[in-house]
């Protein structure tokens, strides 16, 4: 069986399944303009877990991990963010115990911020002779158009008319900071999100359809899917 959800089964229905691997949404409690729910990157996650896991033999989701590395989006209401070092701290023991019951562990991060403390866990952890994979949502710039859509702009707003489009005020949606992400990191570092963009967007929502987030989030889950039977081909004598 496959697809299935870890915290839907108890020790001993998991014991009959054939799961040998853990798939796990990182997403992240932050502002996302003021037309998309604070738990968009949750979401964005989940989905994506769950499609990857009903596609790959032996898999299962945990429950998502709805907190990360936010601190830029601390000048909106809402954000809740733990910090790199304690999502770092976290991921490193939550992949130690994941490890007693699968044999490999892939973390899809939702939240480009976790980027770092992820990194530097796997790092690690794979130091320490664990099996795992991390991946992060990444846009072909031919597939969105731009390259200045970093943060609720149309891809994340496409993607939540397509999983959850109850959500998304699209009378609220406009247009934020379209500079290019790169002209933009030291003014991010210092001040945050809210210092270039007083509405918390980066880039514009506009022209945001639900057939484009399934698009999107075809193609994003058909990437990890190509990228873990890789992992697992290339590591099979371990």
């Amino acid at each position: 069986m496959t697809g299935q959800r870890l915290g839907s089964q108890s020790w001993r229905s998991l014991a009959t399944l054939d799961a040998s691997l853990l798939v796990v949404p990182l997403g992240a409690t932050e502002q996302h303009g003021p037309h998309l729910p604070l738990d968009a990157d949750t979401r964005i996650a989940s989905a994506w877990a769950d499609r990857v896991a009903a596609r790959l033999p032996g898999a299962v989701v945990a429950p998502p991990l709805p907190y990360g590395s936010s601190g830029e989006h601390q000048g909106f209401s809402g954000t809740l963010s733990i910090g790199q070092q304690a999502l770092r701290g976290v991921l490193i023991e939550l992949v130690r115990s994941a490890r007693h019951s699968f044999e490999l562990v892939v973390l899809l991060s939702g939240h480009a911020g976790n980027a770092e403390p992820v990194t530097t866990a796997v790092t690690q952890l794979r130091h320490e002779g664990h099996r795992l994979i991390a991946l992060f949502p990444t846009w072909d710039e031919r597939a969105v158009g731009s390259d200045v859509d970093a943060h609720a702009g149309r891809v994340e707003t496409s993607l939540l008319l397509h999983l959850a489009p109850e959500t998304v005020e699209l009378d609220m949606a406009a247009v934020g900071n379209t500079e290019p992400l790169d002209a933009l990191l030291d003014d991010l570092r210092s001040g945050g999100v809210a210092s270039v963009s007083p509405n918390g967007v980066l880039g514009d929502p506009a022209g945001a359809s639900p057939a484009e987030g399934q698009r999107l989030l075809d193609d994003l889950v058909d990437r990890a899917v190509a990228a873990t039977g890789e992992y697992l081909r290339s590591h099979a004598d371990l």
